[in-house]
């Protein structure tokens, strides 16, 4: 894959042929303390869009306590999302994000925290519901990964998590064409939907309650 706003990226085919949970912890164990997000975007080329949404998503869920890495993951998770739902067959990242890097020790932390429950995963995963990997449902999913990538870049503590976890299903959900796993991400962005929607309520409701309270006062 080449990355235009970045120029073309050396890859190690040899990743190609691993479990994409070895990839990981391959990444995270080079001796090098800092991860260009170049190599990391440059080694999961290969895999796709996919690998690309369930890496950052799975970032973002472990490290995003990190001040500014959200935003760092952000970004890119919104352009990949942009180019999903256009339809675009390669993918393009500006060279500002290909020149950040990530703390490699993070990075191999968060790899060791999600292998165990990602080799789970990846024994059961297969292709399936066939429909989900249509263009329109990858379009529909581009969309939703824009909409998320905005919330992440959003300076809420502790929002983060969800929001990650369902980018990083529709990411393993398209790497893999697992229909169900895509399903899992569409049902969380429902909840979070209904979630988020009960909360504003609740708080517009208190504010406005609290203003006719003060009001009432003067």
């Amino acid at each position: 894959m080449t990355l235009f706003g970045g120029g073309p990226m050396n890859q190690d085919n040899s990743f190609s042929a691993r479990p994409f949970s070895q990839v990981l912890t391959d990444v995270g164990a080079v001796d090098d303390p800092v991860l260009p997000m170049e190599e990391l975007i440059g080694t999961f080329g290969e895999r796709g869009f996919g690998a690309l949404l369930l890496i950052l998503g799975l970032l973002s869920a472990v490290i995003g306590v990190i001040p500014g890495t959200t935003t760092l993951l952000g970004i890119p998770i919104m352009i990949i999302g942009v180019q999903l739902l256009f339809r675009r067959d390669e993918l393009w990242l500006p060279g500002w994000i290909l020149k950040r890097d990530l703390p490699r020790p993070a990075f191999a932390e968060a790899a060791a925290k999600v292998k165990g429950r990602l080799e789970r995963v990846e024994r059961f995963s297969r292709p399936r519901l066939s429909f989900m990997s249509s263009d329109l449902s990858e379009a529909l999913i581009g969309l939703m990964c824009v909409v998320w990538a905005a919330v992440l870049m959003l300076p809420l503590i502790g929002f983060n998590l969800v929001p990650s976890l369902i980018v990083a299903a529709f990411g393993f959900g398209l790497m893999q064409k697992d229909g169900v796993v895509m399903l899992v991400g569409w049902v969380g962005s429902l909840g979070m939907a209904i979630f988020t929607w009960a909360v504003w309520e609740t708080v517009s409701r208190v504010l406005a309650a609290t203003w006719e309270m003060v009001a009432g006062r003067f």
